[in-house]
């Protein structure tokens, strides 16, 4: 497989204009198989307003008649290459390190996102502080950073629903274990939901993001 190009940086929607994010935390919307950065964007009305939004659009465009944009190609059911998923996870930490280095950062994924998201977060456990994991999985195989994130435990909600047909049965069978092995677990199974996001779940994580934004409230040092 050719090189993953990195991401466009003239793609991404932001919620706030670059004068409005000083030290504001920083949550990153990661889309999915076949969209683009418009779609998690579409959110921000059901996201707390303190945090600054930023949808990025991942690097490679799927194999035609697939509309959108894909972090990792996808070869049938078992053609989820962990090498792919790092690589994408990759660009992401090479995106924040250019235009928010020393901000408090969360990702929200779906999907392919989703998947991403917590790669990211294998491989740099110190850089994030939550990470939300929708319809998505942890990628099978061991990261150099597994054993840092165990002991770091960051927050992470993992949402899916009964009637998802899109993720492996075996990779949700290997996330329903690995995910308490390494991270404070919180998430919800939907009845009825299939690959998608529904409005009981969209209300969950707004709960979860506002529990993350008096956990940084309360790490910050406080001005005398």
């Amino acid at each position: 497989m050719a090189e993953i190009p990195a991401l466009d940086d003239s793609a991404a929607l932001w919620s706030a204009e670059p004068a409005a994010r000083s030290e504001r935390p920083l949550l990153v919307l990661l889309h999915g198989y076949g969209a683009d950065e418009r779609d998690l964007f579409a959110l921000v009305p059901h996201l707390p307003p303190e945090f600054v939004v930023a949808a990025v659009r991942a690097p490679l465009t799927p194999p035609w008649p697939s509309p959108g944009y894909s972090w990792y190609p996808i070869e049938g059911l078992q053609g989820r290459d962990p090498t792919h998923t790092t690589d994408a996870a990759s660009l992401v930490l090479d995106w924040l390190d250019a235009v928010a280095p020393t901000a408090a950062v969360g990702l929200l994924g779906f999907s392919q996102g989703a998947a991403v998201a917590l790669q990211a977060m294998r491989l740099r456990p110190e850089r994030f502080a939550f990470a939300v994991n929708l319809s998505g999985y942890a990628t099978p195989g061991e990261l150099p950073g597994d054993t840092a994130l165990a002991q770091r435990r960051p927050p992470v909600f993992w949402g899916r629903g009964t009637s998802d047909d899109v993720i492996p049965p075996v990779l949700v069978e290997h996330t329903v274990a690995w995910l308490p092995e390494h991270t404070d677990l919180s998430g919800r199974v939907y009845p009825g939901l299939t690959h998608s996001v529904s409005e009981p779940e969209l209300e969950d994580v707004r709960v979860f993001l506002e529990k993350r934004l008096a956990d940084l409230a309360a790490e910050r040092p406080s001005e005398k």
